[in-house]
């Protein structure tokens, strides 16, 4: 059985709307696809930590493949995860320039969108990221990038130039959640599963 490694964006959570439009989507059209997406704290070890052991149980417990689909800073946590274990992924509008970190998330109560959980970064927490941080991606192929220009969070622009020569889907409008993100899981899957890359 294959498995899809859903990764929510910062402050959110499995309650996410895409990543619920996803699962349910799978249930529908792939439910041969396992589908998984942890609950994870903006705490870059723990992070870390906890999609690494995720990754490596589903590649030695299934002879199938692993498949990521990330948002905004799990598309981030998913090009890291690319990088090191060979794996496809599709990013939607994913976070690129780190320096947003810097701009009031240090020692400040951040609350998360969809619980009461409230977290607190320190710098070396923000300097954690930055050392995992794939600056210059190499399997340009494994990758499937979803960005609209209405991005109101995120510049796309950032992430077209970091991704430039993998299959990229660029439209006009839309806004950081991906408007009528439902409409294209299709598409992502088909990439997914599709014989390009790796």
């Amino acid at each position: 059985m294959a498995t899809l490694l859903y990764i929510h964006g910062f402050l959110s959570s499995p309650q996410s709307e895409k990543a619920v439009q996803v699962k349910n989507w799978l249930s529908l059209h792939r439910p041969h696809i396992k589908f998984i997406c942890p609950f994870l704290t903006p705490y870059p070890g723990d992070t870390r930590e906890t999609l690494e052991r995720l990754v490596e149980n589903a590649m030695m417990t299934s002879k199938a493949n692993v498949y990521l689909m990330g948002s905004s800073l799990g598309g981030f946590w998913a090009t890291w995860l690319v990088e090191k274990y060979n794996l496809k992924a599709v990013l939607i509008n994913p976070a690129v320039k780190l320096s947003l970190f810097n701009q009031g998330y240090i020692n400040t109560p951040l609350k998360n969108y969809h619980t009461d959980d409230i977290y607190e970064l320190t710098e070396s927490d923000i300097d954690e990221f930055h050392r995992i941080n794939i600056k210059s991606i190499s399997r340009l192929q494994n990758y499937f990038v979803m960005l609209q220009t209405g991005d109101d969070v995120l510049d796309y622009r950032l992430a077209e130039k970091k991704y430039a020569g993998c299959e990229l889907l660029i439209e006009e409008g839309g806004d950081h959640s991906f408007s009528n993100f439902e409409s294209k899981i299709e598409i992502a899957l088909n990439f997914l599963e599709s014989s390009r890359g790796k």
